[in-house]
């Protein structure tokens, strides 16, 4: 590991601990050519996953897309950022465990929403009036009706 202070490539593991529910693992170095600190990340490595859009193009999946449409969901909302970024992380984690290696937009919304309705039900129908496109008034009322049925 290269020192971002110096360019030394020699330096020492100070602590290690477990960081992101265990999926990576911090470590604090000292590099030994000018003794300062700095700090790394260790995560695994992990295959591509491609997101097959709605007109069929396939694309990289990006996890900081997925997150940018939650929190547009949740904005002015009183949700924590991090409660946000966990859900993002439940939502990727879900994904991946399909083991498939495409997965369509429609399942991730699918995914998505599942979560978002058990954190807030408000986000849960802003996301939902995107994802599905409400056409008018009368869609909205009718997932509307369905979130208060499933709530009682």
């Amino acid at each position: 590991m290269r020192c971002p202070f110096c360019g030394c490539v020699e330096s020492r593991v100070i602590d290690s601990r477990a960081a992101e529910e265990g999926s990576t693992i911090r470590r604090r170095r000292e590099c030994l050519e000018c003794m300062r600190r700095f700090t790394t990340y260790e995560m695994i490595e992990q295959s591509p996953l491609m997101v097959i859009k709605k007109d069929g193009r396939r694309v990289i999946f990006e996890q900081s897309k997925l997150l940018n449409g939650i929190v547009r969901a949740c904005e002015k909302r009183y949700i924590p950022i991090n409660e946000i970024e966990a859900l993002g992380e439940r939502v990727e984690r879900d994904i991946r465990n399909t083991m498939e290696r495409e997965i369509s937009t429609q399942q991730i919304g699918e995914i998505v929403m599942k979560h978002l309705k058990d954190l807030d039900q408000v986000a849960y129908v802003r996301f939902a009036s995107v994802y599905r496109q409400f056409a008018d008034i009368n869609n909205f009322m009718e997932e509307l009706q369905a979130l208060m049925k499933n709530k009682q």
